[in-house]
């Protein structure tokens, strides 16, 4: 079974699962073999290994990365990366594109490094165990210095505070409610990053949208939203936002993408995406 079956917008089933031994050259860092999983991406384009157990990539990975611009020659950076799948999607589809792959979890970052390799990218893309809200002198010991970075994509962790029960607990509580502005971080982040006109993707909740335009309000422009439906009919459950930093054109709404038809089978316009390796309309800039 592999990564691109079955799962809707989100974390992607088991894959393959490795039996006993871990293959020859298995990173020390990694730990046992049988506690990762073999997937297929893009109809067999890419391998990659991820967590049996845990979060999982899934058809939002693969939604970021044909939705992020990128052209030979520039630089991207993908916040929180897990094991790097869109990170290595768009470094992939982008011959001469360079990609680093910043996660905070130590043994993510390594299996994100050997996907680079294990894919024939290695010489283009790294991988940093490095906390994405990290100070600026962190990022620049790793080569990320501000302002140096062209294309910048993310899938975020994002908590709504709102939706989160109250802890008695008064630290507790205070962490919860210090989640809510977790977007306007990273979205700093990907702003002092960035170069001038340099561009960020994001997915995020549909329902979340209004707070995240609010947030990208301070220093960027030119944004662009693609709803993504889970049915026809049927509210968005995702939206792929792109913004310009400094960019001054209106805001600008494209046609959804739709998974499924009526009948519960993936759309053909999802498919060439998912499975084919289409770009969305985000790409273009």
């Amino acid at each position: 079974m592999s990564a691109e079956t079955r799962a809707p917008a989100g974390e992607a089933p088991p894959g393959d699962v490795f039996p006993g031994e871990a293959p020859a050259g298995w990173p020390a860092a990694l730990g046992s073999a049988d506690a990762w999983t073999d997937d297929a991406v893009l109809n067999g384009r890419l391998r990659l290994l991820q967590p049996r157990r845990g979060h999982r990539f899934g058809h939002d990975a693969v939604l970021l990365a044909a939705a992020t611009p990128g052209r030979a020659g520039e630089q991207a950076v993908d916040l929180g990366a897990g094991v790097g799948a869109a990170g290595l999607l768009l470094a992939a589809r982008v011959p001469g594109l360079r990609a680093s792959l910043v996660e905070i979890e130590p043994a993510l970052a390594a299996a994100a490094r050997e996907n680079a390799r294990r894919n024939g990218l290695g010489d283009r893309v790294d991988a940093v165990a490095l906390d994405v809200e990290a100070a600026s002198d962190v990022f620049a010991a790793a080569g990320l210095s501000p302002g140096g970075v062209d294309r910048v994509l993310t899938n975020p962790p994002f908590n709504d505070h709102r939706r989160l029960s109250a802890s008695p607990d008064p630290e507790r509580r205070r962490a919860h409610v210090a989640a809510a502005d977790l977007a306007a971080r990273w979205i700093a982040v990907a702003a002092r990053l960035l170069r001038p006109g340099g561009t960020l993707t994001l997915i995020h909740p549909a329902d979340r949208l209004g707070d995240l335009l609010a947030q990208l309000d301070r220093g960027f422009g030119a944004i662009a939203v693609l709803p993504i439906h889970g049915k026809p009919g049927r509210p968005a459950i995702r939206v792929l936002v792109r913004a310009e930093k400094g960019g001054r054109a209106p805001l600008a709404l494209w046609p959804g993408l739709v998974l499924t038809d009526a009948a519960g089978l993936p759309s053909a316009e999802a498919e060439a995406v998912l499975r084919g390796g289409a770009t969305l309309p985000l790409a273009a800039s």
